[in-house]
């Protein structure tokens, strides 16, 4: 099983690191590794679903994963601005596949802007 390289184009691209920081300080974190407390603005990936490309006779040569991107922010207008960086970083690796409804969660007042991504990784 292989793992998207989110973190690796997100931390290096321009206008990410410009929200987010950049290298081993850029705020995208893996599902459930976000310190507490955040600074914001930040986000978090998690693989959804994925699969290796199977083949009657012969190892699978590809995987395919859909990961679900959430951005946090103390505004609409910065999660949006998060989330339009990072599919603009990857999106020549990957392709949106959905946009989830924004929210604005009621315990932390945090905006949320959320899209999924389909990515095939060759082996």
């Amino acid at each position: 099983m292989m793992f998207v390289p989110i973190f690796q184009l997100c931390s290096t691209d321009s206008g990410v690191t410009a929200l987010l920081g950049s290298g081993v300080d850029c705020r995208l974190y893996p599902f459930g590794e976000v310190p507490e407390p955040p600074v914001l603005p930040y986000a978090v990936w998690q693989r959804v679903t994925g699969l290796p490309e199977n083949y009657l006779g012969d190892r699978p040569d590809a995987e395919s994963h859909s990961i679900q991107i959430d951005v946090y922010a103390n505004t609409a207008t910065a999660s949006r601005e998060v989330a339009d960086a990072i599919e603009y970083a990857i999106e020549t690796q990957a392709q949106v596949a959905s946009y989830r409804p924004e929210q604005r969660d009621l315990d932390t007042k945090l905006y949320r802007a959320s899209f999924d991504v389909d990515w095939i990784l060759n082996r």
